[in-house]
């Protein structure tokens, strides 16, 4: 239960019968695998990364036996007089992962699994064998994207696990309360009402027990209907549950931080037959046609041994008993990026001769020749009105556009144009873009002066151009940025369903991106025309206005955001979520602190926030794009002011910590510089 280990761990683990060394002992171990990498220095590498982790999961330690026996007593002291089979039993759910081992796949780990891979991740899943199953899966999924994922399951009724288990995220699968939509309707005409009281108390429970993303499945359409086609209006069968999907959405709208996974939708785009088993059990068991072909030989008892040859049933779902985990693990892994913002990207630098129009521009003379007369808008132009409609779409949701084209400016620029008949809403214009390098220069190097301008990591764009040799020279040359390009056809639902480029919640600061973006480039120019750093403050006219929030802001997503992706100027690291900071809010003594800021060139928006509970700064973020106006020092003394009208019967002195991480430089001398004392490495007392 705690790691399904192949014959490599096993040997590895086989070694450590007796003390091991690392790196010491890695050339003794490398025997162990004398086929399995093509050079010495990889297999080392990959060997001690992986002691390493099997270290960190408590399977190997770097105790004697009797430092561990004694560290072990010291756990299990404070139960001392209680059940020991439930300790122990406890002792074993803290550490367990994965499923319950009837439904495990079987997939387990071996070396190649401890790559350099990275961030980690860990995640529970509740719910039956429909979710459950998916477990092995998860986890391979998300390390081809990067992840080292750690999973353990659980029924929805283990509300204590939650509680138990570090998670970064809890999934939930389809409810058993689903069998009770397709019942009798016993409150008139809302055949969801059950399922939906049953998914509040769950939701509720959690929410209570866990501020962490929670993610859950709404139903699955069925395939099939009791009564065909006399199933009509909103009782039918199929129609309950696309009503009860409905309710959920609503449900998951009114709770902070609980989002829907659409199940419907995933297996509706593969085909639903070959996900669903309604077609051949039961109405509302929803499980997998595949699992006909998993059954264990046993369990034909029940048919007296006779049974149909399942060779049909294996063509139609194309040999693969487990297409539903596999299609279901990747739109887990897709929704648990978008709301842990893993990989996610803040521009897309467009290419625009042949991707955003056909040909060039100073050939054609037009962006495109399309009237009503030639053909209808949904023909062959369609496929570039879709593509600058997807494009909208993502600047919408906070995603900056930028372009790079080899290319005379002014001819652009005269060219850029569409005539009146043209639907100008779904069509990108220049000023849609937030920068551009239209030149002959090298696209590598554009990009990178555009990413200097931006102030983005290479690793938050995405660039997309037609032509292979430039997609080619930009992945050799800059291997952090995401290249995309061969497919024009399944461009726009990549753009739209990527979801490195989805936010969970899009914030008003979020949905004005782009002005705040072109607004800083203002500012950067006015700057580089501007010698003394004093005179450029002062003609910006910054103004500063603070907040503390309440329960009831609306603001909670936008501050949680700032603590989720704010690392220069961040002080500890430490992440809240909009759960934790409401609750926070409702101390009767101001504890989260807003700052909102705006000059002559706009607003910047809520920039700033600090979280304060007693005599300690708890956190303290201010967005990267408002540093360098000193805003940072006039937002700590406002903190200060405020808190010594707040303190009383306490130790009159406020509190905070530095801790130091690869990219926070920039906030490292904050409390000194606003007359804080370093009572111990890396702790500020400010007397008040």
């Amino acid at each position: 239960m705690r790691l399904p280990a192949n014959g490599e761990i096993c040997a590895l683990l086989e070694h450590f019968t007796e003390p091991r060394r690392i790196p010491e002992d890695c050339e003794a171990m490398m025997a162990l695998f004398p086929q399995a990498r093509d050079t010495r220095t990889d297999l080392r590498e990959v060997i001690e990364r992986t002691v390493l982790d099997l270290r960190e999961r408590q399977i190997l330690t770097d105790q004697t036996p009797e430092q561990e026996l004694a560290s072990v007593g010291a756990e299990l002291a404070p139960t001392h007089g209680r059940d020991p089979a439930e300790i122990l039993e406890r002792y074993r759910r803290d550490r367990q992962q994965g499923p319950a081992s009837y439904w495990a796949v079987g997939a387990s780990y071996g070396i190649d699994d401890f790559a350099a891979i990275g961030e980690s991740l860990d995640v529970i899943l509740m719910g039956d064998c429909d979710i459950q199953m998916e477990a092995d899966f998860l986890r391979r999924e998300a390390a081809r994207r990067g992840i080292d994922l750690r999973v353990s399951a659980t029924f929805p009724d283990d509300i204590r696990f939650v509680g138990e288990r570090k998670h970064d995220a809890v999934f939930i699968g389809a409810l058993r309360a689903r069998h009770l939509v397709a019942g009798d309707l016993a409150d008139g005409l809302n055949p969801h009402a059950a399922f939906i009281a049953f998914a509040t108390q769950l939701l509720t429970q959690l929410r209570e027990m866990t501020a962490a993303p929670i993610l859950i499945d709404n139903l699955p359409e069925p395939t099939v209907q009791p009564m065909g086609l006399a199933e009509r209006g909103i009782a039918g069968h199929r129609t309950r549950f696309r009503l009860t999907n409905v309710a959920l959405a609503e449900l998951a709208n009114s709770l902070p931080g609980v989002y829907v996974v659409d199940v419907a939708a995933a297996f509706a785009a593969v085909g639903s037959e070959r996900m669903l088993d309604d077609g051949q059990v039961g109405f509302t068991h929803f499980g997998s046609p595949g699992w006909m072909l998993q059954r264990p030989e046993s369990e034909k008892a029940a048919v007296h041994g006779i049974f149909p040859d399942v060779a049909p049933l294996a063509h139609l779902l194309d040999g693969d008993p487990y297409g539903r985990e596999a299609l279901m693990a990747a739109r887990h892994i897709d929704a648990l990026v978008t709301v842990t913002g893993s990989g996610r990207k803040k521009c897309v630098i467009l290419d625009l001769d042949g991707t955003l129009w056909p040909g060039v521009l100073a050939e054609t003379g037009s962006p495109f020749a399309w009237t009503p007369e030639v053909s209808g808008a949904f023909s062959f132009i369609g496929l570039y009105f879709g593509l600058h409609e997807a494009l909208l779409a993502l600047k919408k949701r906070g995603i900056v556009l930028a372009c790079v084209s080899k290319n005379d400016e002014a001819t652009v620029r005269e060219l850029w144009k569409y005539p009146d008949h043209y639907p100008a809403q779904r069509l990108l214009k220049p000023d849609d873009f937030v920068t551009w390098r239209i030149n002959w220069n090298d696209k590598v190097g554009n990009i990178r002066e555009i990413a200097a301008e931006l102030g983005f990591a290479l690793d938050a764009f995405l660039f997309i151009d037609d032509n292979p040799v430039e997609r080619d020279r930009v992945r050799q040359r800059l291997p952090e940025v995401e290249v995309w390009g061969e497919d024009p056809f399944g461009l726009r639902r990549r753009l739209l369903n990527d979801p490195r480029l989805q936010l969970p919640v899009i914030t008003e600061e979020a949905a004005a991106r782009s002005t705040l973006v072109k607004a800083q480039i203002e500012r950067q120019h006015l700057r580089a025309e501007t010698l003394n750093d004093a005179r450029y403050i002062e003609s910006l006219g910054i103004q500063c206005r603070f907040e503390c929030l309440t329960p009831t802001s609306a603001r909670w997503q936008r501050v949680e955001e700032l603590f989720q992706r704010t690392t220069q100027f961040n002080t500890n690291g430490r992440k809240f979520s909009a759960t934790e900071l409401a609750a926070l809010a409702a101390n009767p003594e101001p504890c989260v602190f807003a700052l909102d800021v705006s000059d002559r060139f706009g607003h910047h928006g809520l920039v700033g926030a600090a979280v304060v509970a007693g005599n300690e700064i708890q956190g303290l973020v201010v967005s990267c794009r408002a540093l360098g106006m000193g805003i940072e020092h006039s937002f700590l003394r406002h903190v200060l002011d405020t808190m010594r009208g707040t303190i009383k019967g306490r130790s009159p002195a406020l509190r905070g910590q530095i801790i130091p991480t690869a990219r926070n430089i920039p906030v490292r001398n904050l409390y000194r510089d606003n007359g804080f004392a370093e009572v111990e490495a890396g702790v500020w007392e400010c007397r008040l």
